[in-house]
């Protein structure tokens, strides 16, 4: 896969439109790390302190961070290029041609140079602090790692009654669907977890939507997985992105799961 340079900022590559498949590779890192983004300028920056800061502890000069943003309106990718000089560990992924937050996450695999691949939210609602509890799992043998949300009122908290619902009944819906894969977990709609690169080599991928963790439970060579706990820090900056189109591109989404994978 080749990268070219956008043309208004040298530090950012944008990458191309190809099949959604990551091959298999020489890897030169431990953890790479992606930060899908749009419209997430405020958080950027703090969630950049608190994950080097983390990191060069647990992983000094062997992990990499890759923000994949889709042309945010707020100009994240700017901003995210101009860090990069900043955090040499941090690499800029802006595209133009592509939406959607499961795509973005398997386009910035697909540039990883990490043995381990990873994915978090840019909002500063997953907590960096789970990580090492995350990565410890992988070292003990594991294919896939999913922080998993704490049952209860206090998973999420600052979450209105209405998403609370429907955050459960999607969970049941993916239960009744894809009773195989989502069952392994207690959290099948987790947007936090590490994943063995090995485990996706020659997986076609074809995510809609942004549960990207649909298809790596459907599609992955995931013999173990294990679940840590966290808890849904509240939204500091920004607002929620999940509308009702997500909801819908998420049933359409099992479906398909369903159809192509029993």
């Amino acid at each position: 896969m080749v990268y070219v340079r956008d043309s208004c900022e040298a530090a950012i590559l944008v990458p191309p439109l190809e099949a959604l498949t990551l091959k298999p590779r020489q890897t030169s890192l431990s953890l790479s790390l992606v930060l899908p983004t749009y419209n997430e300028r405020q958080s950027l920056p703090a969630l950049l302190i608190q994950l080097t800061s983390l990191l060069d502890r647990l992983l000094p000069l062997d992990y990499e961070l890759i923000v994949v943003d889709d042309d945010s309106p707020d100009r994240t990718w700017e901003l995210a290029g101009e860090l990069a000089q900043k955090y040499p560990n941090l690499r800029v992924l802006r595209r133009c041609g592509e939406r959607g937050l499961a795509s973005a996450v398997v386009r910035g695999w697909q540039s990883a140079r990490g043995e381990i691949l990873g994915v978090m939210d840019a909002d500063l609602q997953h907590p960096p602090a789970t990580l090492p509890a995350l990565l410890q799992v992988l070292e003990q043998g594991a294919d896939l790692a999913i922080a998993s949300r704490r049952t209860g009122r206090d998973s999420s908290p600052g979450w209105p009654w209405l998403r609370r619902w429907l955050s459960s009944g999607a969970r049941w819906l993916g239960w009744l669907l894809l009773p195989q894969a989502v069952s392994r977990t207690r959290d099948p709609l987790s947007g936090y977890f590490l994943v063995r690169h090995t485990a996706l080599v020659n997986c076609e991928l074809a995510p809609v939507g942004y549960k990207i963790l649909l298809e790596v439970l459907s599609r992955g060579h995931i013999r173990e997985l294990r679940d840590v706990d966290y808890t849904f820090s509240p939204r500091r900056a920004g607002q929620s992105k999940v509308t009702q189109r997500h909801y819908w591109d998420y049933l359409r989404h099992l479906w398909r799961l369903r159809r192509q994978t029993l």
